[in-house]
């Protein structure tokens, strides 16, 4: 029996880890800092655990406490089911960095279960042991089991739970396997622990039935293969409308559409889009980078009859969402790509008129490597001889936090001709993050009329004239320091 605790418990931790990030994404992000969180923090915590589970097993060695180490790891877990989103909530509010969020993040939600899970593995093989002369096979067998257990654990996690289950149903599964496996540890305190398992089990049911009454009401809280996407009604901050909005970060909107206007461009780093026109007169093949809700593509196909687009968009779920919520329709003269962008760019053969790049992949952070010099030379073949490239950053426009812009402007100037910027925020805080809009084109310069539509003429007077700071180095595959540009933290 001891053999199969040590494996679900190896399982659960693995689940636990994985489930984390899934937790962690919507508020902090996925960028390398998050991860480097997540995985210290359980790491020291299955240190200590094993410290503690070795000491406690020589002095009081009793299946009953084995069974209660369990039952508190599970109770800690549902503990994090319960709290994470206020926590988290509070932290992205308060916390004068994303360093310290992220430890603070994982010392309260992942650092308790971790402990008391690390103290199974030498608890249970302090009971096993018959001998000093099988300590070193029933160690090795134990360790090999917990192992496999993880093994089992991770795979479960990335390619089947996180498939089917929101991150709050795996935390509270996670929560009921531990309680069951503390009743296969010790049968004593039955009622006690049944007790725990029914708690556990009501939980995740109120949990299901909160979801199901929130899609009822317009509040689609979705796991997909690669993130944590909510998707709600709102109104736009600056008309009033109606509006429906796909975010994977509760304080920055992805993606949004008018309800009244399913065609109206929302977003105004989205509508800065339509400049591609204006742009590159006559453009007709265009590649978009990050679908998101594809209303760019789909008020493309709807005004532009000889246009088309190919887009390339890594999760699936993305674009479900897209056709369940966002009218997203079939259509011959748009192709999906579910892939990775720079995946896509590495392979492509084909050549674009016009490529729009809208890539982010936690809070403000473009993936580093889809604006590396490699990879924007891949865009630069891409294009044909009179090809525009757009791509939508936020960043600050001077100071600290304005390195990652310099760094790809660099970078783009690297490899284009001519290269521009247009900020689309508050010309009195150059120091504040806001969308800015890099535009190279692959020969010769910008046009200089300024387009009919008022709203365009405004975005194009918004080209930085001011030369930028040229205290970065241009980012390459080897060497793109992106995260510690974005966050500014040193």
């Amino acid at each position: 029996m001891l053999e199969l605790v040590v494996f679900l418990c190896g399982a659960a931790v693995m689940i636990l880890e994985i489930a984390g990030a899934r937790v962690l994404a919507p508020f902090l992000g996925t960028s390398t800092v998050v991860w480097t969180g997540l995985i210290g923090i359980v790491l020291a915590s299955l240190s200590l655990g094993y410290w503690l589970g070795g000491k406690m097993a020589d002095k009081r060695p009793s299946p009953r406490i084995l069974g209660g180490v369990i039952l508190l790891a599970s109770l800690f877990t549902l503990g994090t089911a319960l709290s994470k989103t206020l926590l988290l909530d509070f932290l992205i509010t308060y916390s004068s960095g994303p360093h310290l969020a992220v430890i603070v993040a994982n010392l309260v939600l992942f650092a308790p279960p971790s402990v008391f899970l690390g103290m199974v593995a030498p608890y249970a093989m302090r009971l096993k042991l018959a001998s000093v002369g099988q300590a070193g096979r029933t160690s090795g067998n134990l360790y090999a089991l917990s192992t496999a257990g993880s093994i089992v654990g991770t795979f479960a996690a990335g390619f089947v739970l996180i498939a089917f289950l929101g991150s709050t149903a795996i935390l509270c599964l996670v929560a009921g396997l531990l309680a069951v496996t503390a009743v296969f540890a010790s049968r004593a305190d039955m009622a006690g622990k049944a007790a725990t398992v029914l708690l556990i089990a009501l939980c995740g049911a109120g949990f299901t039935a909160y979801d199901h009454t929130l899609a009822e009401e317009g509040f689609h809280d979705v796991d997909t293969r690669y993130s944590r996407i909510l998707v709600f009604e709102s109104r736009d901050p600056d008309t009033g409308e109606p509006t429906r909005v796909m975010l994977t970060h509760p304080k920055h909107v992805q993606s949004a559409i008018s309800l009244d206007r399913p065609l109206d461009l929302v977003l105004a780093s989205t509508r800065f889009f339509t400049l591609a026109d204006h742009f590159v007169p006559g453009a007709k093949r265009t590649l978009l980078l990050g679908g998101g809700a594809y209303s760019y593509p789909r008020r493309l196909l709807a005004t532009n009859p000889e246009a088309t687009i190919d887009v390339v968009e890594l999760d699936p779920g993305v674009t479900e969402l897209a056709r369940a919520y966002f009218g997203l329709a079939e259509n011959p003269r748009l192709r999906i790509f579910h892939e990775d962008a720079r995946s896509f760019l590495n392979r492509n053969a084909g050549r674009y008129d016009v490529i729009l790049g809208d890539i982010f992949n936690a809070h403000y952070a473009v993936p580093f490597h889809v604006v590396t010099r490699q990879a924007v030379q891949r865009i630069f073949d891409a294009l044909n001889d009179d090809g525009v490239v757009i791509v939508n950053i936020i960043a600050a426009v001077s100071g600290k936090k304005g390195r990652f812009l310099r760094a790809v402007r660099a970078t783009y100037a690297d490899v284009f001709p001519t290269v521009a910027l247009f900020p689309l925020g508050s010309p009195n805080d150059p120091e504040g993050m806001q969308n800015v809009m890099l535009v190279a084109k692959k020969n010769g310069p910008l046009p200089d009329a300024l387009p009919k539509d008022p709203e365009l003429a405004l975005f194009v007077a918004r080209r930085l004239a001011t030369p930028l700071a040229d205290d970065v180095p241009v980012l390459t595959d080897e060497f793109a320091p992106v995260e510690r540009y974005v966050t500014a933290w040193w």
